[in-house]
């Protein structure tokens, strides 16, 4: 799955701004993974250090606002970034350092993933961290990425069926998100099909992207590597939508060929 390129060419460049996960299966270490499989240069910045493994997660230290701008600066300095996203962001504070950076090197490319709570239940924003994330970067964002829970904790909607989906998504989008792709992996029960399926919303209405449910406990990072294959492509000038259909390709693998590492959802197979 990994996109080769010519050893001379200079590789776009994809900035992510997201937690520190060392067990290695998520944040910013799944994003750089991710960001090298699809021939792309990775830059990082580290938001909040997690304690945390295949099994759950058991707390966290948060970065101030000055040193996550004191992270990025010198990267945007540097490089030209094609692309970036965002995931664990803890603090208002941060959420709104980070909106300004990105507002003031005019990224384009941006996606944010509202990473809200761990699979293990584990809160990793607060309701004011989410008010800032909805206020000062979805406007910025060209997709959102929230899956099924998040979407519920976003909107405030319950969603039990596709025609909520739909609602969650014009919800959101009226807070200022261009483009929102909701994930479904949450909500396979829902239809019962033995697919896991992923809305994205637009302009240009709804593309539905399907794939096969895979019966595996290789799930630690999905949310993450979905968001950076996202990214990547968007770096390597393909639209979202095309975007999104590969990233959910590259997922699809990275699950289905995974070994299972840890004692608890194992780490996806990213190369």
């Amino acid at each position: 799955m990994t996109e080769m390129t010519n050893s001379n060419e200079i590789p776009p460049v994809c900035l992510t701004i997201a937690g520190l996960d060392p067990s290695g299966g998520a944040g910013v270490v799944a994003d750089i993974k991710t960001f090298g499989a699809h021939g792309c240069f990775a830059a990082a910045v580290i938001a909040s250090v997690t304690f945390q493994n295949t099994v759950g997660v058991f707390g966290s230290v948060h970065q101030t606002a000055d040193s996550v701008r004191r992270q990025a600066e010198p990267v945007f300095d540097d490089y030209d970034i094609a692309a970036a996203k965002t995931g664990m962001l803890p603090t208002s504070e941060i959420i709104k350092t980070v909106a300004a950076i990105f507002r003031e090197r005019e990224t384009v490319n941006l996606v944010v993933d509202p990473v809200v709570r761990s699979t293990s239940g584990f809160d990793l924003i607060d309701d004011a961290a989410l008010s800032s994330l909805i206020e000062h970067l979805f406007p910025l964002a060209l997709v959102i990425t929230p899956n099924i829970p998040e979407a519920e904790r976003i909107s405030r909607i319950k969603i039990r069926n596709r025609s909520d989906i739909a609602e969650a998504a014009a919800i959101m989008q009226g807070f200022g998100a261009r483009n929102v792709l909701i994930k479904g992996g949450h909500a396979v029960d829902l239809a019962r099909t033995g697919k896991a399926i992923d809305y994205l919303y637009t302009d240009a209405g709804e593309h539905i992207y399907e794939a096969d449910l895979i019966d595996t406990k290789a799930t630690h990072g999905t949310g993450c590597t979905l968001a950076a294959a996202i990214t990547a492509n968007l770096a390597l000038g393909r639209q979202l939508s095309d975007s999104v259909k590969n990233a959910k390709d590259f997922v699809t693998h990275a699950i289905r060929t995974a070994p299972m590492l840890g004692k608890g959802h194992s780490p996806l197979n990213i190369r």
